[in-house]
């Protein structure tokens, strides 16, 4: 009776979801519902240049520019459908409706853009105005109204004549001055350049191109207003002559270059209700005769201090030396606030003495977090609890402190033998604000380098199985060679895990399937690791951007070499009682974001995993080893249940443990199409693909050893997804089949034809829900 209970609650949330979107498909489908008889909705506005003006491609482009500058926008639309305005609809449109879920559906929505919403005459001026600043100084626009039925457009028909081009630029400065030969020096990097089209953006852009270039030289007090671009348009044959000039009420000030003067630092600061004080100090020490560094009570060590102030005490002002200064105290993770002022100086002219107010963070802080847990058919809880002390050793370093627990339990499917365990562990960690090293070493001035060590310990009980003690260290460098590039190099990083409680039921099993022997087998791996990651996908102006990350991992490799190590002749080598991994292991995760309009994008991934295990050791350790499926990557299949190659997964049942397929080598393909709905709510469509495949043949997973036939061999599966965009966190849910199977006979793995969305069974064994935090690439 429970179990019909259920599954009429089941079917009572479907069948009210389906209801829910039949009615807004219907809603958007009759979006000119609520309009009066002399209402039309506004469908959209056209631009057309004529045909003989310019060339195709270019004539296209101007006129999808000049489109998007057209006001008002109509109604957003989803595959033809304009959804936002069918929730208006849904929601009683212009009716008050007093229903609280009325007004909640309407207020997702938005309401219909009329035709008398839109000002012709504003729009033609704006366009016109527009091809003038591209160069097109004969512009007019005209305009008319097309109307059907309930629906209208407006047509632009701009005719923007000849374009004028640059035919000479002359800098009009005074040569003798300092300012003038610090313009002229700049000139041929000037992006004003003869023979190319005029344009006002290129102007403005010129003036903060010559601003920025001055700023490093020193005019802290000159900005782009202070120069004239003069443009002559009388010239004939659709040409322009321009000079660049600075304007004759320019400030004496802001045409010399200031000094630094006095430097002082407050790392202690309050701010009162009268503001920021710029009064010097009385008592205050100068330290490395550049700075004065107000700390009485020696709260932070001054030389650290002083290698994140860029400036000098007789340096010519230099606006990357401000920036860098400032991102570095900001970046110091000790501050909550940075202020930062300058003062003309008394003591001489064209200098300027310099306040940085620091106010401190908290130095110590505790965090208290209970996460959720859901993964196909496992559900359990975690709590993690953390202890941070900044400003540890007067050196801005971080030391942290974690202690975490947790519990998962097999709550759907039939229960395995392993369905639950208990982990709970400890990591302690520190992070030094430099590099700690016995050589001179600085990859970059811009960027803080960062040291770090950690130490962790995990204790995994599964309870009906076995348990394992986990013990991991860490010692290296994280540093920024620019905005783009980031190196991590882990000197040492160990790995140290040994198998405790093996049950005989576990044993058993351990015999009929061997490969659950690699799970708990002792592992031990030792070695440096290195990884590169390139980005530019925070420029959101670009079309197409790109994430990259690389990875060397090694273990074992001049010990091996130097003791003789070989598996193959029976001479393992240990080390503190424990065999240790022999291997290289190199991984690529290559990603293409193509931005398709303001509210969609594709997305695609690839990844590549390698390794060659020797010496020591005949495959990778279980922890190192790659997998496949799951939320992250190839979504039709759970995760670790696909592969090596065309091995059939093993022990899926009662009464039996599930052996995690891993393997040596991996490649994985996703794309995904990422689309805005309304608000919070987007969606995705995505299609991914990949395996993993072993070094060495191994007769327990026949198939599993990657060939020259590997592609083959891929597993194939798509599907949808909602998601939940919250600005602070993204809430995703994917529902995904399987559409190649690759343990399936060679003929038969493309599973198309099996595909029955009305079988219970079928959707049992093939529908997989991921719920997860986050983008999976």
């Amino acid at each position: 009776m429970k179990k019909m209970k259920g599954g009429v609650m089941k079917i009572k949330v479907c069948s009210a979801a389906t209801y829910f979107i039949v009615l807004l498909f219907i809603a958007a489908c009759n979006p000119t519902k609520y309009l009066t008889e002399e209402e039309k909705l506004y469908n959209k506005g056209n631009v057309h240049l004529p045909q003989d003006t310019l060339s195709n491609e270019k004539r296209e482009g101007y006129e999808e520019h000049l489109e998007g500058l057209l006001t008002p926008k109509p109604n957003k639309k989803l595959l033809g459908m304009r959804i936002k305005l069918g929730l208006y609809n849904m929601g009683g449109g212009p009716d008050t409706a007093k229903s609280g879920i009325k007004r909640w559906i309407k207020k997702q929505g938005e309401k219909p853009v009329l035709l008398s919403d839109v000002n012709r005459e504003y729009n033609e001026n704006l366009l016109r105005n527009t091809l003038e600043n591209l160069g097109f100084f004969n512009a007019y626009v005209t305009s008319d109204t097309s109307i059907d039925g309930k629906f209208a457009e407006v047509n632009y028909n701009a005719f923007p004549g000849k374009i004028y081009r640059i035919a000479k630029v002359d800098f009009e400065v005074d040569s003798t001055m300092h300012l003038g030969r610090d313009i002229l020096n700049t000139k041929d990097s000037s992006l004003l350049k003869v023979g190319r089209n005029y344009n006002l953006d290129v102007i403005l852009n010129e003036r903060d191109r010559i601003d920025n270039d001055l700023k490093n030289k020193g005019y802290y007090y000159f900005s782009p207003d202070n120069i004239l671009v003069e443009v002559d348009s009388t010239k004939g044959d659709h040409q322009v002559d321009m000079y660049v000039t600075i304007k004759p009420e320019t400030a004496p000030k802001a045409k010399s270059p200031q000094k630094i003067g006095n430097i002082f630092i407050y790392p202690n600061y309050k701010q009162t209700s009268e503001g920021f004080q710029t009064a010097r100090p009385r008592k205050s020490q100068l330290f490395r005769n550049n700075y004065y560094i107000i700390d009485p009570e020696n709260t932070y060590r001054k030389p650290v201090l002083a290698n994140h102030i860029f400036f000098h005490k007789g340096d010519t002002y230099n606006r990357n030396d401000h920036n860098m200064t400032i991102s570095h105290l900001v970046n110091l993770n000790a501050f909550k606030f940075v202020k930062n002022s300058f003062v003309d100086s008394p003591d001489s002219a064209n200098t300027m003495d310099v306040y940085y107010y620091l106010t401190p963070m908290q130095r110590k802080a505790l965090r208290f977090e209970i996460l959720g847990k859901t993964a196909s058919v496992y559900n359990g809880t975690e709590a993690n609890v953390s202890w941070t002390l900044r400003n540890a050793f007067k050196g801005f370093e971080t030391l942290s402190v974690s202690v975490f627990g947790g519990y998962e339990t097999q709550t759907g499917g039939n229960v395995n033998l392993n369905s639950s365990y208990i982990r709970y562990g400890a990591e302690v960690g520190i992070v030094w604000p430099r590099l700690l090293s016995p050589y001179k070493w600085a990859p970059s001035r811009r960027f803080i380098p960062k040291t770090y060590t950690k130490v962790g310990y995990e204790f995994l009980n599964r309870r009906n199985a076995y348990t394992l003690n986990s013990l991991t260290m860490n010692f290296g460098y994280n540093w920024k060679e620019n905005e783009q590039k980031q190196h991590d190099l882990a000197v040492a990083e160990i790995t140290y895990v040994q198998p405790r409680n093996i049950t005989d039921a576990y044993r058993a099993q351990m015999d009929t399937v061997p490969t659950l022997r690699h799970i708990v087998d002792p592992q031990f791996s030792f070695g440096p690791n290195y990884s590169f990651t390139f980005t530019n996908s925070t420029e959101s102006s670009r079309k197409h951007t790109f994430y990259v990350k690389t990875g060397l991992n090694t273990s074992g490799n001049v010990l091996g070499l130097i003791q003789g190590a070989s598996y193959k002749n029976d001479n393992v080598k240990n080390l503190f009682g424990t065999a240790y991994a022999q291997f290289v292991k190199a991984e690529a995760d290559f990603r293409h974001y193509m931005k398709l309009s303001p509210s969609s994008q594709l997305a695609s991934r690839i990844m590549i995993g390698t390794s060659y295990s020797y010496g020591n050791s005949q495959s990778l350790p279980y922890l190192k080893q790659y997998f496949s499926g799951g939320p992250n990557g190839l979504r039709s299949f759970r995760a670790r249940a696909v592969g090596p190659g065309t091995a059939y997964p093993e022990n899926i049942g009662e009464d039996n443990f599930f052996a995690d397929q891993t393997g040596d080598f991996k490649l994985e393909l996703n794309t995904e199409y990422r689309a805005n709905i309304t608000g919070i709510f987007n969606w995705a469509a995505f299609i991914d693909a990949g395996n993993i495949w072993l070094q060495r043949q191994d007769d327990n997973k026949p198939g599993g050893k990657l060939s020259k036939n590997f592609y083959k061999e891929l597993a194939v599966g798509g599907g949808l997804g909602l998601r939940f965009d919250l600005d602070f966190l993204i809430i995703r849910t994917d529902l995904a089949i399987p559409f190649r199977v690759p343990y399936r006979e060679a003929g038969d793995r493309w599973v198309f034809k099996y595909i029955d969305i009305r079988d219970s069974e079928w959707r049992k064994d093939n529908l997989v829900f991921n719920l997860a935090i986050g983008y999976p690439f």
